[in-house]
């Protein structure tokens, strides 16, 4: 930043989160029994004047009688705006302090409390200007001061104009009082700050739309740490992700695109051009043609168990990190399993319909307890294990088969073969993974293999299981029931029909894909996803990523974070080291992970450096993708 840039800067709802006379009206109108009603006409109030629908005066005189406030209550004030400043500022405290003598406070608020707040993150006090209430013998806020210009319309340009500033003036604020500035002619650009309340009325006004700080300094090239802007991380969230998923991606100041079913291999295709971070669950396809036209993708979060549906090798290829949510809905899936066994073995599906229809029909025939039944798990996983204690601690013998060596839990019971599984067992469980191997897992020939009478559970993936051969069995006799929620072909959304050879099939149960549909299940995966992809971008661990090398990276302390991924080839480390030697930058740490297709390497360095320094690594043969993070 250079000294003939001078920046106005707003307080409320723009270098703190909220607006401080309705947090002051919470405090001073605790017992009020119309506290409701008072605060909502504050807040009715100021957005008025926000807008321009009142004159600033007149919605200050109105609030502050509404308020009933006194001094004593100003230090609670205090210490509850210092919790409430805009994560963008706090995340510049360092550009604020270092440009301390060009950067001005003016607001239409109060000294009082203003002051206070933005002189602990390095403002000068004598560049505060705010409006001072006055208060009586007793302290009660009686009024404030109207001889100040900031408590008069157009009291900021006037202000402005008395400092005699040269330079360019930047205004950066949320209110229509910080338009009037620039209006007035006084300043060059104003900026519409949106992190905290986006005012259309305002922003329509503006030269910029700021959705951070971060945004401010990128555009005037101020942002020595060559970080990207979240404001300029555009992320698109498919098939109904769960909100609270889309409010964390929000709250970190990214540009958040939702859309509520999948999308087809060519609209994705043109839908990514512009994508930072993609969300999405089962259905939406991430192919290798979708991902030729990912060049800003960093990253993608399967907000589901499975990845099948990404093409990861490619995403490997681009340098694009992949996760998912392996736990999440874990429990939700075996509940699902447990309530369907049960479901099939008392043959709940006839007898509800023909009730249904008024029919009666009270008989014990092809009606079985659960309890000494022999449960074959295919895939002894997360949810196959947990499956294994649950349905054994409901008297259940449990029996397994699984590819990889996996401990039994409980009592349950490893066998050597499928083959043996299908043939030993009562009922078959499936909780296998999406790879292109366990396609048709379950064919034509392994059904056969099943137990006369038995009931097949499928919860895993659409394609493990031939659907003719299925059919063929429920009809004929040679299973009892079976209940599928995975099919090999299914609706993008909630309006297209669904097709199957399994519909109207006796004693069957088909549910639209909700093993892991459950309120506490959804939740859990839209927190966990949203936080590694966070934890990704802002510090590049890697931890719990499906396709990249997994690195747990300590916390950074006074140093700049260099992320290098490139193909996994000899000697890339030492021409990375070579590069910051020749520029004499020391290395504090540093973490290299490989696997078969690429290394990941994160270098954390002790001292400013150069853009040359930048383009170097980036020229690096063998690099896909570098990325500096502070």
């Amino acid at each position: 930043m250079t000294a003939t840039k001078k920046f106005i800067i707003d307080f409320d709802s723009t270098f703190t989160k909220v607006e401080a006379l309705d947090i002051l009206g919470e405090i001073s109108l605790r017992d009020d029994p119309a506290k409701a009603e008072k605060l909502q006409s504050i807040k009715d109030i100021t957005d008025q004047g926000m807008e321009g629908k009142l004159t600033f005066r007149e919605s200050l005189v109105k609030r502050v009688e509404i308020l009933n406030a006194n001094k004593d209550q100003i230090s609670e004030l205090i210490s509850e705006l210092k919790k409430k400043v805009s994560d963008s500022f706090q995340r510049n405290k360092e550009f604020l302090l270092e440009n301390r003598a060009d950067i001005y406070i003016i607001s239409n608020g109060f000294k009082d409390f203003v002051s206070p707040i933005v002189t602990s993150y390095g403002i000068k006090p004598e560049n505060v200007f705010a409006n001072e209430f006055v208060y009586d013998e007793s302290g009660k806020i009686i009024g404030f001061n109207k001889d100040n210009p900031l408590s008069k319309n157009n009291g900021k340009p006037e202000t402005i104009k008395k400092l005699n500033l040269s330079g360019d003036i930047y205004v950066i604020g949320d209110g229509y009082t910080d338009y009037e500035i620039k209006a007035s002619g006084v300043a060059n650009k104003f900026y519409a700050f949106t992190e905290n309340i986006h005012r259309p009325s305002v922003s329509s006004k503006a030269d910029h739309i700021a959705p951070s700080l971060d945004e401010i300094l990128y555009v005037n090239k101020m942002n020595k740490k060559f970080s990207y802007p979240k404001s300029r991380i555009n992320v698109l969230l498919l098939e109904n992700v769960h909100p609270i998923g889309v409010e964390l991606m929000k709250a970190e100041g990214y540009n958040v695109e939702v859309i509520s079913s999948a999308l087809s291999e060519e609209e994705l295709a043109e839908k990514i051009k512009k994508v930072s971070v993609l969300g999405i669950r089962s259905k939406t396809q991430v192919t290798k043609k979708v991902l030729e036209n990912a060049d800003r993708l960093i990253s993608i979060g399967a907000f589901c168990i499975g990845t099948n549906q990404i093409d990861l090798e490619t995403c490997q290829e681009k340098g694009i990190a992949v996760f998912n949510a392996p736990f999440s809905n874990t429990r939700s899936v075996v509940e699902l399993a447990i309530a369907e066994i049960i479901f099939l073995m008392r043959g709940m599906i006839e007898k509800t319909t023909k009730m249904h229809k008024g029919k009666w029909n009270k008989s014990a025939n092809g009606s079985f307890e659960i309890r000494g039944k022999k449960l074959g798990i295919i895939g002894y996983g997360n949810i196959g294990s947990q499956l294994s204690v649950l349905a054994e601690n409901m008297g259940l013998n449990v029996y397994y088969y699984d590819l990889v060596e996996r401990l039994a839990l409980g009592n349950a019971t490893k066998v050597d073969s499928l083959d043996e599984l299908l043939e030993t067992c009562d009922v078959i469980s499936l909780h296998v993974d999406g790879r292109k191997e366990n396609e048709l897992l379950l064919d034509q020939e392994k059904i056969a293999k099943m137990k006369k009478g038995a009931y097949l559970i499928n919860l895993s993936r659409g394609h493990v299981v031939d659907v003719a051969a299925l059919r063929d069995a429920l009809n004929s006799g040679h299973l009892a029931g079976a209940g599928i929620d995975v099919f090999p072909k299914e609706p993008k959304n909630n309006s297209e029909p669904f097709e199957s050879a399994l519909k109207g099939l006796p004693n069957t149960i088909l549910t639209p894909h909700i093993g892991g549909s459950t309120l506490e299940a959804q939740q859990n995966i839209a927190r966990f996803v949203p936080g590694k992809i966070i934890e990704y971008i802002n510090t590049g661990n890697t931890y719990n990523s499906v396709n990249f090398p997994n690195i747990q990276l300590p916390f950074l302390h006074d140093a700049h974070r260099l992320i290098h991924i490139h193909h996994n080839e000899p000697g890339i480390m030492a021409k990375i080291n070579n590069v910051l030697a020749a520029f004499d930058i020391n290395i504090v740490g540093q973490y290299l992970k490989t696997n078969e297709k690429i290394g990941y390497v994160i270098t954390d360095i002790d001292k400013a450096y150069s853009s040359k320094v930048i383009d170097e690594l980036k020229a690096i043969q063998g690099t896909i993708r570098f990325r500096v993070l502070y």
